[in-house]
């Protein structure tokens, strides 16, 4: 009797794990979600120790107390984040001074392409049928109220970023010893072999893949502002910066490129020639970076797929915008190398980078 009463009890337990889990994933997921100001400071100002720590080891080598050589990294950093935003700050400042010459051409060819738009909607609409409500758009005032409150959360968020991140990356820098062995001891004592292996390996990975994506954005940078300036386009340092910034998006940032040098052109440019030009040569600069450079700078050990940098793209971009397009590759990327370190979880591993 004993017996048939506990193995029921045993099938629930077991049955149970799948669902704990489930739901452990939905609670950080709600977490990454309505807490996305904290979690993008956090993973941001991980991601900058990495990328800081390679200096700060080479300053205490040479003699400077650590807590020193972080300070005066972090300073650093400071500085050049200063100066620019300072030199784009300025370049925007100029490119809003003279908006309404790109606004009016942007509004006629807006509303040239919504006099097409309404012409196709007049021949396919049924005769008689409903014109829609009068003085605008049903439902316009719940979408400026939900763009007004996303905007207003951005802005948290970046308050967040600027003001709190200095200080996360000085203290995980200036800490880092004892942040490591705190870490280490928070797993029993079997696995903090294990755990130490894949924390070396996540920190190579994630300073590899910010040290060539930052020279490949710089490359295609200076090579996108020298297009521009070749075919004499207004603000080629400022389009050609937007343009390197977007190559952080791997596939449709070389598309999404596009956008700011079609809006400048089009007080230049009155052919459909000259946008083919834009398109076709950003196109092939992002394409060689992506394809030809930036494998030989951190492929090699990023090491992901497409499939799974792009469903990457996608879910994170769902999850947190814009900066869930930047955030997802490292973030795969990290999960790839936990996952390369866990018995269980290598098949999942070996799927990221087939």
């Amino acid at each position: 009797m004993s017996a048939t009463e506990t193995t029921p009890a045993i099938i629930r337990i077991s049955g149970s794990n799948f669902s704990m889990r489930v739901l452990a994933a939905a609670i950080i997921l709600l977490f990454c979600y309505y807490a996305q100001g904290v979690v993008i400071t956090l993973l941001l100002s991980i991601l900058l120790a990495y990328f800081l720590d390679p200096a700060v080891e080479m300053l205490e080598r040479a003699g400077v107390p650590r807590t020193v050589g972080a300070m005066a990294m972090v300073l650093l950093l400071i500085l050049v984040l200063v100066a620019v935003g300072y030199g784009l700050g300025t370049r925007i400042a100029n490119f809003s001074d003279n908006w309404p010459k790109y606004g009016s051409v942007l509004r006629s060819a807006a509303d040239a392409v919504e006099g097409k738009i309404n012409g196709i909607e007049g021949r396919v609409a049924p005769v008689g049928g409903s014109a829609g409500a009068p003085g605008g758009v049903p439902g316009s005032s719940g979408l400026l109220h939900n763009l007004v409150l996303r905007g207003m959360g951005s802005l948290y968020a970046l308050f967040l970023e600027i003001t709190f991140m200095p200080f996360l990356v000085f203290f995980m820098l200036a800490g880092k010893r004892e942040v490591w062995h705190g870490t280490l001891q928070l797993f029993p004592v079997a696995r903090r072999t294990q755990v130490k292996e894949t924390l070396e390996d996540l920190r190579e990975v994630l300073r590899d893949y910010l040290a060539g994506m930052t020279v490949v954005t710089l490359m295609v940078m200076a090579a996108s502002s020298v297009f521009f300036w070749i075919i004499d386009l207004d603000y080629p340092i400022l389009t050609g910066m937007a343009s390197g910034i977007l190559n952080m998006v791997p596939y449709i940032g070389a598309v999404l490129a596009w956008v700011p040098a079609f809006i400048i052109a089009l007080a230049k440019f009155k052919t459909l020639s000259g946008f083919l030009l834009i398109a076709g040569v950003l196109t092939g600069i992002h394409v060689l970076a992506l394809n030809f450079i930036a494998p030989q700078l951190v492929g090699r050990r990023v090491r992901l797929n497409a499939v799974a940098i792009t469903v990457a793209l996608l879910f994170w971009g769902w999850v947190w915008g814009g900066m869930g397009l930047v955030l997802a590759i490292p973030i795969t990327a990290a999960l790839r190398v936990i996952c390369d370190h866990t018995d269980s979880w290598r098949p999942i591993g070996r799927w990221l980078s087939a």
